[in-house]
Protein backbone atom coordinates (compact mmCIF):
# COMPACT_ATOMS: atom_id res chain seq x y z
CA UNK A 1 0.00 0.00 0.00
CA UNK A 2 0.97 3.79 -0.04
CA UNK A 3 3.52 5.03 1.96
CA UNK A 4 2.24 7.30 4.71
CA UNK A 5 -1.43 7.62 3.20
CA UNK A 6 -3.68 9.99 4.33
CA UNK A 7 -5.36 10.11 7.36
CA UNK A 8 -6.31 13.92 8.55
CA UNK A 9 -7.69 14.19 12.10
CA UNK A 10 -10.87 15.64 10.90
CA UNK A 11 -11.54 12.26 8.95
CA UNK A 12 -11.74 10.77 11.71
CA UNK A 13 -11.76 12.51 15.44
CA UNK A 14 -14.56 10.94 16.89
CA UNK A 15 -13.01 7.68 15.98
CA UNK A 16 -9.76 8.40 17.04
CA UNK A 17 -11.54 9.87 20.83
CA UNK A 18 -13.54 6.43 21.58
CA UNK A 19 -10.72 4.65 20.40
CA UNK A 20 -7.72 6.49 22.71
CA UNK A 21 -10.37 5.37 25.80
CA UNK A 22 -10.71 1.55 24.51
CA UNK A 23 -6.77 1.96 24.30
CA UNK A 24 -6.60 3.64 27.65
CA UNK A 25 -8.64 0.68 29.31
CA UNK A 26 -6.49 -2.02 28.38
CA UNK A 27 -3.51 0.28 29.10
CA UNK A 28 -4.52 0.57 32.87
CA UNK A 29 -4.74 -3.26 32.43
CA UNK A 30 -1.18 -3.47 31.45
CA UNK A 31 -0.23 -1.48 33.88
CA UNK A 32 -1.34 -3.11 37.08
CA UNK A 33 -0.45 -6.37 35.31
CA UNK A 34 3.15 -6.20 34.30
CA UNK A 35 6.47 -6.14 35.77
CA UNK A 36 7.58 -2.29 36.16
CA UNK A 37 10.13 -1.69 34.06
CA UNK A 38 12.43 2.05 33.98
CA UNK A 39 11.02 5.00 32.26
CA UNK A 40 8.03 3.02 31.95
CA UNK A 41 8.54 0.79 29.26
CA UNK A 42 6.30 -1.46 30.72
CA UNK A 43 3.32 0.07 29.85
CA UNK A 44 3.15 0.83 26.04
CA UNK A 45 1.84 -1.16 23.64
CA UNK A 46 3.80 -3.33 20.74
CA UNK A 47 3.02 -3.37 17.22
CA UNK A 48 1.58 -6.58 15.68
CA UNK A 49 0.82 -7.88 12.31
CA UNK A 50 -2.87 -7.15 13.16
CA UNK A 51 -2.79 -4.41 15.33
CA UNK A 52 -1.66 -3.84 18.87
CA UNK A 53 -0.19 -5.91 21.81
CA UNK A 54 -0.03 -5.75 25.58
CA UNK A 55 2.48 -8.38 25.40
CA UNK A 56 2.38 -11.27 27.72
CA UNK A 57 1.51 -10.30 31.60
CA UNK A 58 0.49 -11.96 34.95
CA UNK A 59 2.09 -14.48 37.24
CA UNK A 60 0.91 -11.91 39.64
CA UNK A 61 -2.45 -11.64 42.01
CA UNK A 62 -2.47 -15.36 41.15
CA UNK A 63 -3.41 -14.45 37.47
CA UNK A 64 -2.15 -16.91 34.51
CA UNK A 65 -0.08 -15.14 31.97
CA UNK A 66 -2.30 -13.80 29.55
CA UNK A 67 -2.42 -11.25 26.72
CA UNK A 68 -5.13 -8.45 25.47
CA UNK A 69 -4.26 -8.01 21.65
CA UNK A 70 -6.55 -5.32 19.19
CA UNK A 71 -7.25 -6.69 15.86
CA UNK A 72 -7.74 -4.04 13.03
CA UNK A 73 -8.64 -5.97 10.80
CA UNK A 74 -10.98 -8.10 11.82
CA UNK A 75 -11.93 -5.48 14.46
CA UNK A 76 -12.30 -7.69 17.64
CA UNK A 77 -10.33 -7.06 21.33
CA UNK A 78 -9.10 -10.83 22.30
CA UNK A 79 -8.18 -11.80 25.39
CA UNK A 80 -5.80 -14.52 25.54
CA UNK A 81 -4.52 -16.78 28.58
CA UNK A 82 -0.96 -19.18 27.89
CA UNK A 83 -3.21 -22.51 27.90
CA UNK A 84 -4.40 -21.11 24.58
CA UNK A 85 -7.95 -19.79 26.30
CA UNK A 86 -9.47 -16.84 24.81
CA UNK A 87 -12.17 -14.43 24.74
CA UNK A 88 -13.07 -11.90 21.89
CA UNK A 89 -15.33 -9.60 20.92
CA UNK A 90 -16.31 -7.02 18.21
CA UNK A 91 -15.20 -3.58 18.56
CA UNK A 92 -17.76 -1.47 16.37
CA UNK A 93 -20.99 -0.73 18.19
CA UNK A 94 -19.29 -0.21 21.89
CA UNK A 95 -19.55 2.70 23.65
CA UNK A 96 -16.49 3.33 26.00
CA UNK A 97 -19.08 1.96 28.88
CA UNK A 98 -19.80 -1.28 27.08
CA UNK A 99 -16.41 -1.87 25.76
CA UNK A 100 -15.06 -1.29 29.65
CA UNK A 101 -17.71 -4.40 30.66
CA UNK A 102 -16.99 -6.83 28.44
CA UNK A 103 -13.06 -6.17 28.88
CA UNK A 104 -13.62 -6.97 32.62
CA UNK A 105 -16.09 -9.54 31.94
CA UNK A 106 -13.67 -11.38 29.37
CA UNK A 107 -10.77 -11.73 32.25
CA UNK A 108 -13.41 -12.95 34.42
CA UNK A 109 -14.17 -15.67 32.48
CA UNK A 110 -10.72 -16.04 31.94
CA UNK A 111 -9.95 -16.36 35.68
CA UNK A 112 -7.76 -12.99 35.77
CA UNK A 113 -8.60 -10.76 38.61
CA UNK A 114 -6.94 -7.16 37.73
CA UNK A 115 -7.38 -4.20 40.00
CA UNK A 116 -7.46 -1.16 38.02
CA UNK A 117 -5.84 1.98 39.49
CA UNK A 118 -8.23 5.03 38.73
CA UNK A 119 -10.35 3.55 35.91
CA UNK A 120 -11.00 6.62 34.53
CA UNK A 121 -8.94 8.26 31.47
CA UNK A 122 -6.11 9.86 31.98
CA UNK A 123 -4.60 13.63 30.98
CA UNK A 124 -8.42 14.13 28.44
CA UNK A 125 -11.25 16.34 29.16
CA UNK A 126 -13.24 13.60 30.73
CA UNK A 127 -10.60 12.05 32.91
CA UNK A 128 -13.00 12.64 36.56
CA UNK A 129 -15.77 10.29 34.12
CA UNK A 130 -14.99 6.47 34.90
CA UNK A 131 -15.05 4.04 31.73
CA UNK A 132 -17.76 2.30 33.35
CA UNK A 133 -19.70 5.75 32.56
CA UNK A 134 -19.09 6.82 29.28
CA UNK A 135 -21.74 6.25 26.76
CA UNK A 136 -20.93 9.34 25.19
CA UNK A 137 -17.52 8.02 22.91
CA UNK A 138 -19.09 5.45 20.64
CA UNK A 139 -17.82 6.15 17.44
CA UNK A 140 -15.85 3.66 15.22
CA UNK A 141 -15.26 3.69 11.72
CA UNK A 142 -13.38 0.51 10.97
CA UNK A 143 -11.87 2.04 7.74
CA UNK A 144 -10.24 4.44 9.56
CA UNK A 145 -8.71 2.37 12.43
CA UNK A 146 -7.20 0.22 9.97
CA UNK A 147 -5.74 3.34 8.25
CA UNK A 148 -4.41 4.16 11.98
CA UNK A 149 -2.87 0.80 12.59
CA UNK A 150 -1.60 0.90 9.20
CA UNK A 151 0.38 4.34 9.49
CA UNK A 152 1.82 3.15 12.67
CA UNK A 153 3.38 0.03 11.56
CA UNK A 154 4.80 1.97 8.62
CA UNK A 155 6.43 4.70 11.43
CA UNK A 156 7.27 1.87 13.55
CA UNK A 157 10.01 0.64 10.41
CA UNK A 158 10.94 4.09 10.21
CA UNK A 159 12.19 4.18 13.68
CA UNK A 160 13.18 0.71 13.69
CA UNK A 161 15.67 1.93 11.56
CA UNK A 162 16.87 5.15 13.07
CA UNK A 163 16.75 2.94 16.37
CA UNK A 164 19.93 1.04 14.92
CA UNK A 165 22.15 3.95 14.46
CA UNK A 166 22.75 4.41 18.38
CA UNK A 167 24.71 1.98 20.34
CA UNK A 168 23.53 3.47 23.72
CA UNK A 169 20.74 3.18 25.89
CA UNK A 170 17.52 3.28 23.85
CA UNK A 171 13.54 2.41 24.58
CA UNK A 172 12.02 0.31 22.23
CA UNK A 173 9.12 1.85 19.57
CA UNK A 174 6.19 1.62 21.58
CA UNK A 175 2.91 3.39 21.28
CA UNK A 176 1.75 4.77 24.48
CA UNK A 177 -2.32 4.61 24.91
CA UNK A 178 -2.15 7.72 27.54
CA UNK A 179 -0.66 10.47 24.93
CA UNK A 180 -1.52 8.04 21.58
CA UNK A 181 1.38 8.22 19.97
CA UNK A 182 4.34 6.49 18.50
CA UNK A 183 7.66 7.02 20.45
CA UNK A 184 11.30 6.09 20.46
CA UNK A 185 14.16 7.55 23.16
CA UNK A 186 18.01 7.39 23.58
CA UNK A 187 19.27 8.02 26.67
CA UNK A 188 22.66 9.70 27.69
CA UNK A 189 22.57 8.06 31.01
CA UNK A 190 23.10 12.18 32.91
CA UNK A 191 20.91 11.41 36.08
CA UNK A 192 18.43 14.61 36.35
CA UNK A 193 17.17 15.67 39.79
CA UNK A 194 13.84 16.65 39.25
CA UNK A 195 12.06 19.66 41.30
CA UNK A 196 10.00 17.80 44.17
CA UNK A 197 7.02 19.16 43.04
CA UNK A 198 7.38 16.88 39.44
CA UNK A 199 4.61 14.34 39.67
CA UNK A 200 5.82 10.75 39.49
CA UNK A 201 4.79 9.71 35.96
CA UNK A 202 7.47 12.59 34.32
CA UNK A 203 10.00 12.26 37.32
CA UNK A 204 9.91 8.33 36.22
CA UNK A 205 9.84 9.43 32.43
CA UNK A 206 12.49 11.97 32.42
CA UNK A 207 15.04 10.52 35.42
CA UNK A 208 17.97 11.13 32.61
CA UNK A 209 18.28 13.45 30.11
CA UNK A 210 17.02 11.79 26.33
CA UNK A 211 16.14 12.99 23.07
CA UNK A 212 12.78 11.59 22.26
CA UNK A 213 11.67 10.97 18.51
CA UNK A 214 7.76 10.03 17.60
CA UNK A 215 4.68 10.73 15.83
CA UNK A 216 1.47 11.50 16.56
CA UNK A 217 -2.46 11.71 14.76
CA UNK A 218 -2.75 15.09 15.93
CA UNK A 219 -5.55 16.61 18.95
CA UNK A 220 -7.30 19.73 19.24
CA UNK A 221 -3.57 21.59 20.34
CA UNK A 222 -2.14 20.81 17.08
CA UNK A 223 -5.22 19.55 14.78
CA UNK A 224 -3.01 17.49 12.37
CA UNK A 225 -0.75 14.71 12.19
CA UNK A 226 3.18 15.01 12.50
CA UNK A 227 6.91 13.52 13.09
CA UNK A 228 8.28 15.13 16.37
CA UNK A 229 11.80 14.81 18.27
CA UNK A 230 12.53 16.81 21.75
CA UNK A 231 15.21 17.04 24.40
CA UNK A 232 14.55 16.83 28.04
CA UNK A 233 15.84 18.99 29.71
CA UNK A 234 15.67 21.31 26.81
CA UNK A 235 19.77 22.85 26.31
CA UNK A 236 20.12 26.28 25.71
CA UNK A 237 19.72 27.60 22.04
CA UNK A 238 17.90 24.28 21.21
CA UNK A 239 15.37 25.80 19.18
CA UNK A 240 17.64 28.26 17.08
CA UNK A 241 19.44 24.57 15.17
CA UNK A 242 18.73 23.76 11.56
CA UNK A 243 16.28 21.36 11.36
CA UNK A 244 15.64 18.88 8.05
CA UNK A 245 14.09 19.49 5.55
CA UNK A 246 12.65 22.71 4.62
CA UNK A 247 9.19 22.42 6.03
CA UNK A 248 10.36 21.02 9.22
CA UNK A 249 10.31 23.87 12.24
CA UNK A 250 10.53 24.25 16.22
CA UNK A 251 7.26 25.19 17.62
CA UNK A 252 7.13 26.34 21.54
CA UNK A 253 5.20 23.98 23.44
CA UNK A 254 4.96 23.98 27.25
CA UNK A 255 7.87 26.33 28.33
CA UNK A 256 10.10 24.25 26.08
CA UNK A 257 10.56 23.48 22.06
CA UNK A 258 9.49 21.15 19.79
CA UNK A 259 10.63 19.65 16.56
CA UNK A 260 7.76 18.93 14.38
CA UNK A 261 7.87 18.04 10.53
CA UNK A 262 3.92 17.53 9.53
CA UNK A 263 3.37 14.17 8.17
CA UNK A 264 1.12 15.82 5.05
CA UNK A 265 4.69 17.34 4.25
CA UNK A 266 6.52 14.28 4.99
CA UNK A 267 4.22 12.55 2.76
CA UNK A 268 4.53 14.76 -0.20
CA UNK A 269 8.36 14.45 -0.70
CA UNK A 270 9.92 12.78 -3.73
CA UNK A 271 11.02 10.13 -0.92
CA UNK A 272 8.92 10.15 2.44
CA UNK A 273 11.08 7.74 4.18
CA UNK A 274 14.03 9.08 3.68
CA UNK A 275 12.82 12.20 4.58
CA UNK A 276 11.11 11.76 8.00
CA UNK A 277 15.06 9.89 8.81
CA UNK A 278 16.50 13.70 7.58
CA UNK A 279 14.28 14.96 10.18
CA UNK A 280 14.97 12.83 13.21
CA UNK A 281 18.59 13.17 12.47
CA UNK A 282 18.42 16.41 12.10
CA UNK A 283 16.88 17.06 15.31
CA UNK A 284 18.97 14.36 17.35
CA UNK A 285 22.37 16.14 15.85
CA UNK A 286 20.65 19.82 17.29
CA UNK A 287 19.82 18.15 20.48
CA UNK A 288 23.01 16.32 21.39
CA UNK A 289 25.23 19.17 20.21
CA UNK A 290 23.64 21.31 22.61
CA UNK A 291 23.85 18.69 25.16
CA UNK A 292 27.55 17.84 24.91
CA UNK A 293 26.60 14.32 23.91
CA UNK A 294 29.18 11.71 22.57
CA UNK A 295 27.52 11.99 19.28
CA UNK A 296 30.76 10.02 16.94
CA UNK A 297 31.28 7.74 20.11
CA UNK A 298 27.58 6.65 20.43
CA UNK A 299 27.61 5.76 16.01
CA UNK A 300 26.04 3.19 15.24
CA UNK A 301 25.77 3.11 11.45
CA UNK A 302 23.67 0.16 9.92
CA UNK A 303 22.92 -0.82 13.92
CA UNK A 304 26.34 -2.81 13.80
CA UNK A 305 29.12 -1.38 16.69
CA UNK A 306 32.07 -4.19 15.79
CA UNK A 307 34.92 -2.02 14.18
CA UNK A 308 36.14 -5.10 12.36
CA UNK A 309 32.63 -6.20 10.82
CA UNK A 310 31.80 -2.49 9.54
CA UNK A 311 33.98 -2.31 7.07
CA UNK A 312 32.75 -5.80 5.48
CA UNK A 313 28.79 -6.52 6.02
CA UNK A 314 25.88 -4.88 3.76
CA UNK A 315 22.39 -4.19 4.99
CA UNK A 316 21.54 -6.88 6.76
CA UNK A 317 23.26 -9.36 4.98
CA UNK A 318 26.77 -10.62 6.55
Amino acid sequence: MELFPAIPLADWQDTKETLHRFAQVVGKIRLASGARRNHWWHAPFHLTGRGLTTRPMGLINGNPIFTIDFDFIAHELIVSTVDGRSVSFPLPGKSVASFYREVMRALTALDVHVDVNIPRPFDLPDSDRPFADDTEHTAYDPSMVTRYWQVLSQVNLVLEEFAGRYSGKVSPVHHFWHTFDIAYTRFSDRVIDQPADVDPVTREAYSREVISFGFWFGDDSFPAPAFYSYTAPEPEGLHAEPLQPAAAGWIAQRGSHLAVLPYDDARAEPDPRATVLAFYESAYQAGARRAGWDIGGMACPGGITDPQLKGRVTRNRP
